[in-house]
């Protein structure tokens, strides 16, 4: 008889260890699935950078006028682009007013303000908008492309940010600092809106036409067509972004 019950209480202790190690094993599986989807959409997440402004900064930097194109959409709200601002400049060579210089471009957030300084010498000030549907990063950064027009769209429709306006003038994309090229982050002229002084961008700076244009023909590399790249010999203005954008 003790025999038998000590059969039975191994069998029972056996059963134990083994439900025990299934547990284990279930628990173990389960937790490097988590861990392998978990990674998984984090490198997703992580490969897939916002971009300011889709399809300059990724499939189109060309500078190209589109003649045709005499409306866009902001906001789900439908505008209309000033279609001679770009174009009479795209039929001229423009050389910028200035060559030789420490210039740089400061943008301070907290009070929409541009300055634009030649050394220390304040050469411009103007009112802009920054981010309000996605932050404008801060940081030192560096013009690397400038273009006089082209065609800027993104956000997202489902919660009425979408975008898509032909003909945004006097692009200038700048990038360093952990912002990438392909981010798409730039100062250009808005003709969509006129609250400068308050964000009303989806990342980039926004400012009014004219003002842009002082900016863009000012600015490092010499403007000298549709388009111009910064290079070793002929760098990018820098460009500093600081403080906290206003909550409006």
């Amino acid at each position: 008889m003790k025999k038998k019950t000590k059969s039975k209480k191994s069998r029972r202790t056996s059963l134990r260890r083994n439900t025990s190690s299934y547990y284990r094993i279930f628990f173990l599986i389960t937790g490097l699935t988590l861990f392998f989807v978990l990674s998984f959409f984090l490198v997703a997440k992580k490969n897939t950078s916002f971009c300011a402004n889709s399809i300059s900064c990724i499939n189109n930097l060309t500078g190209m006028y589109e003649p045709s194109a005499k409306e866009g959409v902001f906001m789900g709200k439908k505008v209309s682009p000033p279609l001679e601002i770009a174009y009479e400049d795209l039929n001229r060579q423009v050389l910028g007013d200035s060559t030789g210089l420490d210039k740089h471009i400061d943008v301070d957030l907290s009070t929409q303000t541009l300055y634009a300084y030649e050394g220390d010498k304040l050469v411009y000030k103007f009112l802009v908008s920054t981010g309000k549907w996605h932050y404008t990063p801060t940081g030192t950064f560096n013009i690397w492309v400038k273009l006089l027009a082209t065609r800027m769209s993104g956000g997202d429709p489902s919660i009425g940010t979408y975008y898509n306006l032909p003909n945004v003038p006097y692009t200038m994309f700048y990038s360093g600092d952990g912002v990438s090229k392909a981010d798409g982050y730039s100062i250009h002229g808005a003709y969509w809106h006129n609250n400068f002084g308050h964000p009303m961008s989806h990342g980039c700076i926004n400012m009014k036409i004219e003002e842009a244009q002082q900016l863009y023909f000012w600015a490092s590399p010499q403007a000298n067509g549709r388009i111009v790249y910064a290079s070793t010999d002929k760098p990018g203005t820098e460009v500093r972004v600081y403080g906290e954008t206003p909550s409006e």
